[in-house]
Protein backbone atom coordinates (compact mmCIF):
# COMPACT_ATOMS: atom_id res chain seq x y z
CA UNK A 1 0.00 0.00 0.00
CA UNK A 2 1.06 3.25 0.64
CA UNK A 3 4.00 1.91 2.39
CA UNK A 4 5.22 -1.72 3.04
CA UNK A 5 6.61 -1.93 6.42
CA UNK A 6 3.18 0.87 7.62
CA UNK A 7 1.21 -0.40 10.55
CA UNK A 8 -2.16 -2.01 9.29
CA UNK A 9 -4.32 -0.22 12.01
CA UNK A 10 -6.97 1.84 11.30
CA UNK A 11 -5.20 5.45 10.98
CA UNK A 12 -6.26 7.28 14.10
CA UNK A 13 -6.33 10.54 12.43
CA UNK A 14 -7.88 14.19 13.42
CA UNK A 15 -11.31 14.47 11.56
CA UNK A 16 -9.74 17.50 10.22
CA UNK A 17 -6.86 15.92 8.15
CA UNK A 18 -9.45 13.81 6.38
CA UNK A 19 -12.45 16.31 5.56
CA UNK A 20 -11.73 16.49 2.10
CA UNK A 21 -12.09 12.49 1.47
CA UNK A 22 -13.30 10.77 4.60
CA UNK A 23 -16.33 11.18 6.29
CA UNK A 24 -16.41 10.95 10.21
CA UNK A 25 -17.86 7.70 10.28
CA UNK A 26 -17.58 4.73 8.16
CA UNK A 27 -20.97 2.70 7.79
CA UNK A 28 -20.70 -1.17 7.78
CA UNK A 29 -20.99 -1.88 4.50
CA UNK A 30 -20.26 0.80 1.30
CA UNK A 31 -20.45 0.78 -2.43
CA UNK A 32 -18.68 2.91 -4.98
CA UNK A 33 -18.19 2.74 -8.72
CA UNK A 34 -14.70 2.18 -9.04
CA UNK A 35 -12.68 1.45 -5.68
CA UNK A 36 -8.83 0.98 -5.19
CA UNK A 37 -7.25 -0.73 -3.00
CA UNK A 38 -3.71 1.14 -2.05
CA UNK A 39 -2.85 4.21 -1.96
CA UNK A 40 0.67 4.20 -2.86
CA UNK A 41 2.38 5.01 -5.98
CA UNK A 42 0.21 2.81 -7.98
CA UNK A 43 -3.25 3.32 -6.29
CA UNK A 44 -3.23 7.33 -5.95
CA UNK A 45 -1.36 7.56 -9.61
CA UNK A 46 -4.89 5.76 -11.09
CA UNK A 47 -7.35 7.27 -8.63
CA UNK A 48 -6.16 10.34 -9.60
CA UNK A 49 -6.39 10.00 -13.67
CA UNK A 50 -9.52 8.29 -13.73
CA UNK A 51 -11.20 11.38 -11.64
CA UNK A 52 -9.89 12.90 -14.27
CA UNK A 53 -10.22 11.27 -17.12
CA UNK A 54 -13.57 12.61 -19.23
CA UNK A 55 -14.38 8.49 -20.17
CA UNK A 56 -15.44 8.34 -16.43
CA UNK A 57 -19.16 9.71 -16.41
CA UNK A 58 -19.71 8.16 -13.03
CA UNK A 59 -17.08 10.13 -10.37
CA UNK A 60 -17.17 8.00 -7.65
CA UNK A 61 -14.20 6.26 -6.38
CA UNK A 62 -12.77 4.94 -3.25
CA UNK A 63 -9.19 4.45 -1.92
CA UNK A 64 -8.62 1.81 0.46
CA UNK A 65 -5.32 1.97 2.77
CA UNK A 66 -4.71 2.14 6.58
CA UNK A 67 -1.67 3.77 6.22
CA UNK A 68 -1.00 7.65 7.82
CA UNK A 69 1.92 8.67 5.57
CA UNK A 70 2.61 8.22 1.88
CA UNK A 71 6.31 7.94 0.73
CA UNK A 72 8.19 8.76 -2.13
CA UNK A 73 10.02 5.43 -1.73
CA UNK A 74 13.01 5.77 -4.79
CA UNK A 75 13.90 8.94 -2.79
CA UNK A 76 14.81 6.69 -0.02
CA UNK A 77 18.43 5.66 -1.64
CA UNK A 78 19.02 9.67 -1.79
CA UNK A 79 18.59 9.28 2.05
CA UNK A 80 20.57 6.64 2.82
CA UNK A 81 23.17 8.64 1.01
CA UNK A 82 22.57 11.36 2.63
CA UNK A 83 21.45 13.57 -0.27
CA UNK A 84 17.69 14.14 1.07
CA UNK A 85 15.99 14.07 4.78
CA UNK A 86 13.62 12.02 5.29
CA UNK A 87 10.92 14.61 5.47
CA UNK A 88 11.70 14.86 1.70
CA UNK A 89 10.02 12.27 0.83
CA UNK A 90 7.26 11.88 2.38
CA UNK A 91 3.72 13.56 2.73
CA UNK A 92 0.96 12.71 5.08
CA UNK A 93 -1.81 10.23 2.98
CA UNK A 94 -4.48 12.92 3.60
CA UNK A 95 -2.55 15.62 1.15
CA UNK A 96 -2.20 13.45 -1.81
CA UNK A 97 -5.66 12.00 -2.06
CA UNK A 98 -7.11 13.02 -5.24
CA UNK A 99 -9.96 15.55 -4.41
CA UNK A 100 -13.13 13.99 -4.66
CA UNK A 101 -11.82 10.79 -3.97
CA UNK A 102 -13.24 8.74 -1.02
CA UNK A 103 -11.00 7.29 1.68
CA UNK A 104 -11.10 4.88 3.74
CA UNK A 105 -8.75 4.23 6.76
CA UNK A 106 -9.04 0.62 6.73
CA UNK A 107 -7.24 -2.45 6.57
CA UNK A 108 -8.49 -4.99 3.92
CA UNK A 109 -8.36 -8.51 4.78
CA UNK A 110 -9.63 -10.43 1.96
CA UNK A 111 -11.87 -10.33 -1.43
CA UNK A 112 -14.72 -11.55 -2.45
CA UNK A 113 -14.66 -11.04 -6.50
CA UNK A 114 -17.66 -13.54 -6.86
CA UNK A 115 -19.67 -10.99 -5.40
CA UNK A 116 -17.74 -7.91 -6.04
CA UNK A 117 -16.61 -7.08 -2.69
CA UNK A 118 -14.18 -6.20 -0.35
CA UNK A 119 -13.70 -6.90 3.17
CA UNK A 120 -11.65 -5.09 5.86
CA UNK A 121 -10.32 -6.57 9.34
CA UNK A 122 -12.19 -3.78 11.00
CA UNK A 123 -15.95 -5.46 9.85
CA UNK A 124 -16.65 -2.81 6.79
CA UNK A 125 -17.35 -4.44 3.44
CA UNK A 126 -16.80 -2.22 0.21
CA UNK A 127 -18.35 -3.43 -2.56
CA UNK A 128 -17.79 -2.21 -6.34
CA UNK A 129 -18.42 -2.35 -10.04
CA UNK A 130 -14.88 -2.18 -11.01
CA UNK A 131 -11.73 -3.22 -8.48
CA UNK A 132 -8.22 -1.67 -8.91
CA UNK A 133 -5.69 -4.13 -7.18
CA UNK A 134 -2.49 -1.82 -5.90
CA UNK A 135 -1.34 -2.47 -2.52
CA UNK A 136 2.42 -2.98 -2.97
CA UNK A 137 4.31 -5.86 -1.43
CA UNK A 138 5.68 -6.43 1.70
CA UNK A 139 8.84 -6.32 2.86
CA UNK A 140 10.00 -9.30 4.83
CA UNK A 141 12.51 -8.33 6.99
CA UNK A 142 11.12 -11.66 9.14
CA UNK A 143 12.85 -13.67 6.00
CA UNK A 144 16.29 -13.23 7.27
CA UNK A 145 16.82 -15.02 10.62
CA UNK A 146 18.99 -12.29 13.10
CA UNK A 147 18.02 -9.41 10.42
CA UNK A 148 14.79 -7.72 12.99
CA UNK A 149 17.24 -7.86 15.95
CA UNK A 150 20.08 -6.15 14.02
CA UNK A 151 18.32 -3.71 12.98
CA UNK A 152 17.09 -2.58 16.31
CA UNK A 153 20.62 -2.01 17.43
CA UNK A 154 22.03 1.36 16.21
CA UNK A 155 25.90 0.21 17.25
CA UNK A 156 25.54 -3.40 14.78
CA UNK A 157 26.40 -1.25 11.35
CA UNK A 158 23.70 -3.24 10.25
CA UNK A 159 21.11 -0.69 7.67
CA UNK A 160 18.56 -0.84 5.13
CA UNK A 161 17.07 1.28 2.72
CA UNK A 162 13.99 -0.47 2.23
CA UNK A 163 11.79 0.70 4.98
CA UNK A 164 11.51 4.67 6.53
CA UNK A 165 12.28 3.36 9.89
CA UNK A 166 15.78 1.77 8.84
CA UNK A 167 16.46 4.28 6.22
CA UNK A 168 18.66 7.19 8.53
CA UNK A 169 20.57 4.69 9.90
CA UNK A 170 22.17 3.70 6.64
CA UNK A 171 23.44 7.32 6.58
CA UNK A 172 24.73 6.99 9.72
CA UNK A 173 26.55 4.11 9.23
CA UNK A 174 27.96 5.26 6.09
CA UNK A 175 29.49 8.31 7.67
CA UNK A 176 31.01 6.31 10.68
CA UNK A 177 32.59 3.70 8.91
CA UNK A 178 36.48 3.82 8.06
CA UNK A 179 37.68 0.49 7.83
CA UNK A 180 36.67 -3.44 7.20
CA UNK A 181 34.52 -5.61 5.38
CA UNK A 182 31.57 -3.89 4.38
CA UNK A 183 29.01 -6.12 2.49
CA UNK A 184 25.77 -4.82 0.27
CA UNK A 185 22.97 -7.45 -0.22
CA UNK A 186 20.31 -8.18 -2.61
CA UNK A 187 18.08 -11.42 -2.17
CA UNK A 188 17.29 -14.16 -4.91
CA UNK A 189 13.20 -13.25 -6.45
CA UNK A 190 11.47 -10.51 -6.84
CA UNK A 191 12.03 -6.92 -5.59
CA UNK A 192 10.46 -3.60 -5.96
CA UNK A 193 13.35 -1.23 -7.51
CA UNK A 194 15.93 -4.11 -8.59
CA UNK A 195 18.66 -1.42 -8.83
CA UNK A 196 18.86 -0.11 -5.30
CA UNK A 197 20.55 -2.47 -3.44
CA UNK A 198 23.22 -1.56 -5.61
CA UNK A 199 22.88 2.09 -6.07
CA UNK A 200 23.22 2.24 -2.39
CA UNK A 201 26.57 0.46 -2.60
CA UNK A 202 27.80 2.80 -5.37
CA UNK A 203 26.76 5.79 -3.15
CA UNK A 204 29.02 4.20 -0.26
CA UNK A 205 31.70 3.62 -2.36
CA UNK A 206 31.66 7.74 -3.68
CA UNK A 207 31.33 8.85 -0.27
CA UNK A 208 34.13 7.01 1.45
CA UNK A 209 36.64 8.19 -1.73
CA UNK A 210 36.02 11.61 -0.49
CA UNK A 211 35.80 10.39 3.04
CA UNK A 212 39.54 9.78 1.80
CA UNK A 213 39.27 6.03 3.24
CA UNK A 214 38.23 3.75 0.25
CA UNK A 215 41.36 1.86 0.24
CA UNK A 216 40.81 1.15 3.78
CA UNK A 217 37.24 -0.60 3.06
CA UNK A 218 37.00 -4.06 1.52
CA UNK A 219 33.29 -4.09 -0.77
CA UNK A 220 31.80 -6.83 -1.66
CA UNK A 221 28.09 -7.09 -3.80
CA UNK A 222 25.88 -10.39 -2.81
CA UNK A 223 23.29 -10.88 -4.56
CA UNK A 224 20.71 -13.50 -4.98
CA UNK A 225 21.10 -13.18 -8.60
CA UNK A 226 23.82 -14.49 -11.35
CA UNK A 227 24.35 -11.45 -12.71
CA UNK A 228 24.41 -7.18 -11.63
CA UNK A 229 21.20 -6.37 -13.26
CA UNK A 230 18.71 -8.32 -14.98
CA UNK A 231 19.35 -6.42 -18.63
CA UNK A 232 22.11 -7.78 -20.15
CA UNK A 233 23.06 -4.24 -21.87
CA UNK A 234 23.93 -2.43 -18.35
CA UNK A 235 24.61 -5.23 -16.82
CA UNK A 236 27.55 -5.71 -18.89
CA UNK A 237 28.62 -2.20 -17.56
CA UNK A 238 27.91 -2.50 -14.07
CA UNK A 239 30.08 -5.61 -14.15
CA UNK A 240 33.01 -3.87 -15.70
CA UNK A 241 32.56 -1.00 -12.92
CA UNK A 242 32.56 -3.45 -10.79
CA UNK A 243 35.76 -5.33 -11.65
CA UNK A 244 37.77 -1.27 -12.00
CA UNK A 245 36.31 -0.11 -8.86
CA UNK A 246 37.64 -3.33 -6.76
CA UNK A 247 34.08 -4.74 -5.62
CA UNK A 248 33.87 -8.25 -5.18
CA UNK A 249 30.82 -10.17 -6.69
CA UNK A 250 28.89 -12.37 -4.86
CA UNK A 251 26.60 -13.70 -7.72
CA UNK A 252 24.44 -16.86 -6.00
CA UNK A 253 24.47 -16.17 -2.56
CA UNK A 254 21.61 -15.56 -0.77
CA UNK A 255 21.62 -13.59 2.58
CA UNK A 256 20.10 -15.73 5.19
CA UNK A 257 20.83 -14.91 8.63
CA UNK A 258 23.24 -12.07 10.76
CA UNK A 259 24.58 -11.99 13.58
CA UNK A 260 25.40 -9.10 14.97
CA UNK A 261 27.07 -10.02 18.16
CA UNK A 262 29.60 -11.68 16.06
CA UNK A 263 29.38 -9.58 13.10
CA UNK A 264 28.87 -12.20 10.79
CA UNK A 265 26.69 -12.41 7.85
CA UNK A 266 25.57 -16.66 5.90
CA UNK A 267 24.68 -16.84 2.36
CA UNK A 268 23.31 -19.58 0.72
CA UNK A 269 25.30 -20.27 -2.27
CA UNK A 270 22.75 -21.15 -4.56
CA UNK A 271 25.08 -22.17 -7.67
CA UNK A 272 26.85 -24.77 -5.07
CA UNK A 273 23.64 -25.69 -2.62
CA UNK A 274 26.71 -24.69 0.43
CA UNK A 275 26.51 -22.14 3.24
CA UNK A 276 28.88 -19.63 2.92
CA UNK A 277 29.48 -17.15 6.29
CA UNK A 278 30.92 -13.90 5.96
CA UNK A 279 32.60 -11.74 8.46
CA UNK A 280 31.28 -7.78 8.29
CA UNK A 281 32.47 -4.50 9.48
CA UNK A 282 29.49 -2.68 7.97
CA UNK A 283 26.24 -4.63 6.26
CA UNK A 284 23.56 -3.16 4.24
CA UNK A 285 20.81 -5.60 3.64
CA UNK A 286 17.66 -5.59 1.12
CA UNK A 287 14.82 -7.56 2.95
CA UNK A 288 13.27 -10.60 0.57
CA UNK A 289 9.98 -9.76 -0.80
CA UNK A 290 6.86 -11.01 -1.33
CA UNK A 291 2.72 -10.49 -1.75
CA UNK A 292 1.11 -9.55 1.21
CA UNK A 293 -0.79 -13.21 2.78
CA UNK A 294 -3.94 -11.18 2.24
CA UNK A 295 -3.63 -11.00 -1.28
CA UNK A 296 -1.57 -14.14 -1.81
CA UNK A 297 -4.14 -16.64 0.20
CA UNK A 298 -7.24 -14.66 -1.85
CA UNK A 299 -9.41 -15.89 -4.89
CA UNK A 300 -7.92 -13.27 -7.10
CA UNK A 301 -4.26 -14.46 -6.30
CA UNK A 302 -1.94 -16.59 -9.31
CA UNK A 303 -0.18 -19.44 -8.09
CA UNK A 304 2.85 -17.51 -6.99
CA UNK A 305 0.42 -15.16 -4.64
CA UNK A 306 0.69 -11.84 -7.33
CA UNK A 307 -2.95 -10.40 -8.72
CA UNK A 308 -3.50 -12.20 -11.52
CA UNK A 309 -3.58 -10.30 -14.53
CA UNK A 310 -3.38 -10.44 -18.58
CA UNK A 311 0.47 -8.90 -18.84
CA UNK A 312 -1.02 -6.97 -21.79
CA UNK A 313 -4.28 -5.39 -20.89
CA UNK A 314 -3.61 -5.37 -17.06
CA UNK A 315 -6.94 -7.14 -16.66
CA UNK A 316 -7.77 -10.09 -14.33
CA UNK A 317 -7.30 -13.33 -16.37
CA UNK A 318 -10.52 -14.74 -14.54
CA UNK A 319 -12.63 -11.43 -12.66
CA UNK A 320 -13.19 -8.94 -15.79
CA UNK A 321 -14.10 -6.27 -13.38
CA UNK A 322 -10.86 -6.53 -11.55
CA UNK A 323 -7.50 -4.67 -12.75
CA UNK A 324 -3.70 -4.80 -11.25
CA UNK A 325 -1.20 -2.70 -11.29
CA UNK A 326 2.25 -1.84 -9.32
CA UNK A 327 4.35 -4.44 -7.05
CA UNK A 328 1.00 -6.50 -6.75
CA UNK A 329 0.41 -7.39 -10.18
CA UNK A 330 1.66 -10.47 -11.65
CA UNK A 331 3.07 -8.08 -14.52
CA UNK A 332 6.00 -9.90 -15.29
CA UNK A 333 7.99 -6.32 -15.52
CA UNK A 334 10.30 -4.64 -12.89
CA UNK A 335 8.46 -3.33 -10.50
CA UNK A 336 9.46 0.47 -10.53
CA UNK A 337 7.47 3.52 -9.77
CA UNK A 338 8.19 4.53 -13.42
CA UNK A 339 6.32 1.58 -14.89
CA UNK A 340 3.66 2.97 -13.26
CA UNK A 341 3.68 5.71 -15.34
CA UNK A 342 2.98 3.39 -18.40
CA UNK A 343 0.46 0.95 -16.47
CA UNK A 344 -2.00 3.36 -15.41
CA UNK A 345 -2.80 4.96 -19.12
CA UNK A 346 -3.24 1.77 -20.81
CA UNK A 347 -5.14 -0.22 -17.16
CA UNK A 348 -7.56 2.95 -17.16
CA UNK A 349 -8.30 2.96 -20.99
CA UNK A 350 -9.20 -0.65 -20.55
CA UNK A 351 -11.44 -0.26 -18.25
CA UNK A 352 -13.44 2.16 -19.52
CA UNK A 353 -13.48 0.18 -22.57
CA UNK A 354 -14.53 -2.92 -20.48
CA UNK A 355 -17.41 -0.50 -18.80
CA UNK A 356 -18.41 -0.11 -22.23
CA UNK A 357 -18.31 -3.37 -23.26
CA UNK A 358 -15.72 -2.93 -26.56
CA UNK A 359 -12.85 -4.82 -27.05
CA UNK A 360 -9.62 -4.25 -24.98
CA UNK A 361 -7.18 -2.55 -27.44
CA UNK A 362 -4.50 -0.80 -25.19
CA UNK A 363 -1.41 -2.94 -24.31
CA UNK A 364 1.11 -2.46 -21.57
CA UNK A 365 4.56 -2.96 -23.22
CA UNK A 366 6.72 -3.33 -19.90
CA UNK A 367 8.30 -0.69 -20.17
CA UNK A 368 9.93 0.75 -16.74
CA UNK A 369 13.06 2.50 -15.75
CA UNK A 370 15.54 2.27 -13.30
CA UNK A 371 17.51 6.09 -12.53
CA UNK A 372 21.08 3.70 -11.10
CA UNK A 373 22.95 5.58 -9.24
CA UNK A 374 26.60 4.77 -9.74
CA UNK A 375 28.18 7.41 -7.71
CA UNK A 376 28.01 11.34 -6.91
CA UNK A 377 27.32 13.71 -9.93
CA UNK A 378 26.64 10.40 -11.91
CA UNK A 379 23.63 8.10 -12.44
CA UNK A 380 23.18 5.04 -15.64
CA UNK A 381 19.47 6.01 -16.98
CA UNK A 382 18.49 2.22 -17.42
CA UNK A 383 15.32 2.37 -19.26
CA UNK A 384 13.75 -1.35 -20.93
CA UNK A 385 10.26 -3.33 -21.74
CA UNK A 386 9.65 -6.52 -21.42
CA UNK A 387 12.38 -8.72 -22.70
CA UNK A 388 14.74 -6.81 -21.43
CA UNK A 389 14.78 -4.87 -24.43
CA UNK A 390 16.28 -1.15 -23.71
CA UNK A 391 13.60 1.30 -24.40
CA UNK A 392 15.79 4.68 -24.49
CA UNK A 393 14.16 8.69 -23.66
CA UNK A 394 17.29 10.16 -24.31
CA UNK A 395 19.58 7.76 -26.13
CA UNK A 396 19.10 10.22 -29.53
CA UNK A 397 19.95 13.27 -27.67
CA UNK A 398 23.08 12.10 -24.94
CA UNK A 399 23.81 8.62 -26.51
CA UNK A 400 23.44 5.18 -25.14
CA UNK A 401 22.05 5.75 -21.34
CA UNK A 402 24.34 2.80 -20.65
CA UNK A 403 26.81 5.54 -20.14
CA UNK A 404 26.75 7.34 -16.44
CA UNK A 405 25.63 10.89 -16.66
CA UNK A 406 25.87 13.87 -14.11
CA UNK A 407 22.91 15.21 -16.02
CA UNK A 408 20.46 11.98 -15.47
CA UNK A 409 22.29 12.30 -11.87
CA UNK A 410 20.59 15.55 -11.21
CA UNK A 411 17.27 14.57 -12.96
CA UNK A 412 17.25 11.68 -10.55
CA UNK A 413 18.51 13.74 -7.23
CA UNK A 414 16.05 17.25 -7.84
CA UNK A 415 13.51 17.11 -11.01
CA UNK A 416 12.23 13.47 -10.54
CA UNK A 417 11.49 14.13 -6.53
CA UNK A 418 9.59 17.37 -7.80
CA UNK A 419 7.63 15.80 -10.34
CA UNK A 420 6.33 13.18 -7.95
CA UNK A 421 4.75 15.42 -5.37
CA UNK A 422 3.64 18.27 -8.05
CA UNK A 423 2.41 16.51 -10.95
CA UNK A 424 2.74 12.31 -10.96
CA UNK A 425 0.66 11.52 -7.77
CA UNK A 426 -2.00 14.50 -9.46
CA UNK A 427 -2.23 12.30 -12.22
CA UNK A 428 -0.33 14.72 -14.96
CA UNK A 429 2.79 12.85 -15.01
CA UNK A 430 3.23 9.74 -18.11
CA UNK A 431 7.15 9.36 -17.90
CA UNK A 432 8.87 9.23 -20.83
CA UNK A 433 5.90 11.69 -22.69
CA UNK A 434 6.27 13.76 -19.57
CA UNK A 435 3.12 16.05 -19.96
CA UNK A 436 1.65 14.47 -22.49
CA UNK A 437 -0.78 11.33 -22.16
CA UNK A 438 0.69 8.64 -24.66
CA UNK A 439 -1.24 6.53 -27.16
CA UNK A 440 -1.89 3.27 -25.71
CA UNK A 441 -3.08 1.33 -28.32
CA UNK A 442 -0.12 -0.63 -30.21
CA UNK A 443 -0.13 0.84 -34.04
CA UNK A 444 -0.97 -2.01 -36.48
Amino acid sequence: MAIATAPRLLARVPVQRLARSYATSTPAKAHHHVVVVGAGTAGVTAAAQLQRSAGLEKKDIAIIDPAQTHHYQPGWTLVGSGLKSLSDVQRPLSHVIPEGVKHYPLRVSTFDPENNAVKTSEGVDVSYDYLIVAPGLEINFAGISGLQEALQDPDSQVSSIYSDKTVEQVWRNIQAFKKGPAIFTQPAGIIKCAGAPQKIMWMALSQWQRDGVRDNIDISFATGGPAMFAVPKYSQVLDALRKERKVEGLFQHNLVSVDAKKKVATFKNLAGNSTVEREFGFLHVVPPQKPWDWVAKSKIADSAGWVDVDKSTTQHNTYKNIFSIGDASSLPNSKTAAAITAQVPVMIDNMLASMAGKELKAAYDGYASCPLLTGHNELMLCEFKYGGVPKESFADILGGQETPQAAYYHLNKSIFPFVYWSFFVKGLWYGPSHFVRPETTPSA
